[in-house]
């Protein structure tokens, strides 16, 4: 592109320029030119939202399951205040986002809609980019970019309202940086790692988000030490298939896998921040000696202090260890033979105690186990349901897998199922929810699943209630009615909303309902009614 273009112009060819052909927001005042510009001119994808918060929320779930760069854009002010716990939630879960957020006027600091945007984007934990003269825009959105690559997390580029006008000359800049950090392991500490691995009869390998492309490396060394593997839960499914995945790590194993963990005398951790969960508030941990591998500083001790940490690349250093463990010809731990490898994944259903006219969680989410396309995407909102769908419900690989509780956060689950939807059209996305979850951001972009015809399964879990709340009350013998709700039916909102929605009351309607799922031709909302006093806790 050559000669005088304007500065809306320049920022949406920019954006293109950069590879981006899919952005999430709401127009405004001013943005609304950028994006007609970048639908129009450059051929770009602009999926509409009904809130602002939710264009960053499917941005992140974009980037999650694409593997890219998300794209989001807002107007100023109350635009991006709407934005404040999606940007958390993004920079929580370290996740690159460039939010293209307009501004107020320079030449007007009493615009009513004014807000020192730069003091809202930090409290946040996202990084804030300005735009700071007309002839800088490429510059600008080059480093955004960049910094949410490398720093993995929401960049937020602040563009003033009163530049897009503006005539310059755009140039394409891209911030070509090589950036794949790390290296290979060196030195006495990694002497020091590689005797305590070796010398370990019970070996057991951990693996994080930040190992999730190291596993085909990761399985060879655990082949060789003979040794179980675990994950945490962001890097919940990367071990599917293996005969000693022991699946989930910390508060949401198995009781057996709980037992077996006891029994080690070493974990090797790669990419695992080994948080209170993992750990289970170090019980998990507790005279065990940990090495830990990991390619952010920040992440080493963060948790538990190592016996021995490695600043280092993941698949590289397995390597390395597997090498000096085969130079040394140390015999492999045989730790894996003594598995049952039956029970290594298997949690108990329980009794049933459900109320007439309610259906069993657990037994539903062993029958949705079985009948939900495989190849699925799986999203969780957060609220008292997730943790059996975290250990019930799998997932093929960590990149199929969407948490939304980075935050601690509810309501953030459709938008994201959105986002997974775009980035895998090929695929169907299923969301579990619960009422409250649902009734707060769902409701607001069911409707936007139904315009963007996506593959889209929503499983609400529906007690009537806050239940993490509802539990509370109930422990201390205390009326839990504040906590309870008298909500529409779903079932019924989601069909208004031009989805198709089905209640289910007994296990013989899910059977139903899931059998019809086999012709599904538009988004299926599944309301599970259940009884709120027969919900598991939460196993945090």
């Amino acid at each position: 592109m050559s000669g005088k273009i304007h500065v809306y112009q320049s920022i949406a060819q920019a954006v293109s320029d950069h590879g981006v052909d899919t952005m999430f927001g709401l127009m405004g005042d001013a943005n609304l030119f950028m994006v007609d510009h970048f639908v129009r001119e450059c051929g770009g994808r602009f999926v509409p939202v009904s809130h602002e918060g939710s264009c960053v929320l499917m941005a992140l779930a974009y980037a999650h399951v694409a593997g890219k760069v998300g794209v989001a854009t807002v107007t100023h002010g109350p635009a991006l205040t709407n934005c404040v716990t999606a940007l958390t939630e993004a920079a929580r879960g370290h996740i690159p986002v460039v939010l293209l957020a307009g501004d107020t006027p320079v030449v007007n600091p009493r615009h009513p809609q004014s807000i020192d945007q730069r003091e809202v984007v930090k409290a946040t934990g996202a990084g804030f980019e300005q735009v700071r003269a007309p002839n800088t825009v490429g510059a600008d959105i080059a480093r955004a970019f960049y910094r949410a690559r490398v720093e993995r997390r929401p960049i937020v580029l602040n563009m003033p309202a009163d530049y897009m006008w503006q005539d310059i000359n755009h140039e394409v800049r891209v911030l070509d940086v090589f950036s794949a950090p790390g290296g290979v392991a060196e030195g006495d500490i990694l002497d020091e790692a590689i005797g305590m691995i070796a010398s370990a009869r019970r070996p057991l390998i951990l693996a994080g988000a930040g190992a999730v492309a190291a596993r085909d490396k990761i399985i060879k060394l655990a082949d060789r030490l003979e040794a179980p593997l675990a994950t945490t839960l962001k890097a919940k499914g990367l071990f599917t298939g293996h005969p000693y995945d022991m699946d989930i790590f910390g508060t949401l194993s198995t009781q057996a896998a709980y037992d077996l963990i006891a029994k080690t005398d070493c974990i090797i951790c790669f990419g695992a921040g080994l948080n209170d969960l993992t750990t289970d508030r170090g019980k998990l941990t507790k005279d065990k000696r940990i090495v830990q591998i990991d390619i952010e500083p920040t992440a080493i001790g963060g948790g538990v202090h190592p016996d021995a940490a490695l600043l280092a690349d993941a698949g590289l250093t397995a390597d390395t260890i597997l090498y000096w463990l085969d130079e040394a010809e140390i015999a492999p731990s045989g730790f894996t033979r003594e598995l049952d490898t039956a029970t290594l994944r298997l949690h108990p259903i329980g009794p049933d105690k459900t109320a007439d006219g309610c259906v069993n969680y657990v037994q539903a989410l062993e029958r949705l186990e079985e009948a939900l396309p495989r190849n699925r995407v799986l999203v969780t909102d957060g609220g008292r349901f997730m943790t059996e769908v975290w250990c019930r419900i799998t997932a093929p690989d960590p990149q199929s897998f969407v948490v939304t509780a980075n935050f601690g956060s509810i309501g953030l689950g459709l938008q994201e199922a959105i986002g997974a939807g775009v980035a895998a059209p090929d695929r169907p996305v299923v969301l579990f929810t619960g009422d409250g979850g649902f009734m707060m951001g769902g409701l607001n972009e069911f409707n936007t699943a139904v315009r963007l015809g996506l593959d889209l399964i929503v499983i609400v879990a529906n007690d009537s209630a806050y239940g993490a709340e509802h539990i509370q009350f109930m422990d201390r013998q205390m009326d839990p009615s504040l906590t309870q709700f008298d909500w529409p039916s779903f079932a019924e909102v989601a069909t208004a909303l031009g989805g198709q929605g089905i209640m289910v009351t007994s296990m013989t309607e899910l059977d139903a309902a899931l059998k019809g799922l086999e012709q599904r031709d538009r988004p299926v909302l599944i309301e599970l009614r259940l009884d709120p006093n027969d919900v598991p806790r939460m196993r945090i």
